[in-house]
């Protein structure tokens, strides 16, 4: 289940251009001129039957072109991180961290496109306008990948930009991520994308040297 929350948060909206409707002018509003952007989120799991299971709550930030950071602070902690070059999932309950060259499909994550619109005449996704419904405007985007991560994912726009995405995975199974307070290119710390995984926290993967060396 950490693959596919990991791959449907890295790889979503790497969209194809399609024809402007209103969730498209909704998007291209909250995203003109921005290059950074922070907010909260609530995150659900449902199961085929529609029975909700652990929420989990935490923070989101990210900076034009390809830095990212997912951080779940309740009921339990764990990080992901794109760097820009390398992405880093860090869970501090197993005492271990997942990391991994940044390739050019994670680059356009589910949420970097909201700073580089270009990433919408990339092609990854078939995208179509799904009307209103809840109080939102829709797009529902599909993979044109081979072995996607997800059947489908719905983003749904207000007035004030993205509040809710909705995927489903190929087991039957829906996330729902609810996002609020976002603001707008604020300084952001450098750090924020910089992960160094803690003292004795076991590394598996494409580490860089000196991001290894405190690690025992």
């Amino acid at each position: 289940m950490k693959r596919f929350l990991l791959a449907a948060t890295l790889s979503l909206l790497s969209l194809n251009a399609f024809a402007a409707g209103p969730a498209r002018e909704r998007l291209d509003s909250f995203a003109k001129g921005l290059h950074s952007l922070t907010g909260r989120f609530s995150q659900t799991l449902f199961d085929v039957n529609g029975g909700p299971g652990k929420t989990t709550t935490g923070t989101v930030a990210l900076e034009a072109p390809r830095q990212f950071r997912w951080e779940v602070t309740a009921p339990s902690k764990q990080t992901i991180v794109a760097d820009g070059s390398r992405v880093w999932l860090y869970d501090p309950e197993l005492e271990q961290v997942t990391v991994r060259k940044q390739s050019s499909e994670e680059a356009q994550s589910p949420l970097t496109v909201l700073t580089d619109l270009s990433q919408l005449d990339k092609g990854f996704f078939k995208v179509a306008e799904q009307g209103e419904h809840d109080g939102l405007q829709w797009l529902r985007l599909t993979s044109t990948a081979k072995d996607p991560a997800f059947d489908f994912a719905d983003l749904g726009f207000d007035a004030s930009g993205l509040a809710r995405m909705e995927f489903k995975d190929q087991l039957g199974n829906t996330t729902r991520i609810q996002f609020a307070g976002w603001q707008k290119n604020t300084a952001i710390p450098a750090d924020t994308f910089n992960f160094v995984p803690p003292q004795g926290t076991d590394v598996i993967g494409d580490a860089p040297v000196l991001q290894t060396q405190g690690v025992k």
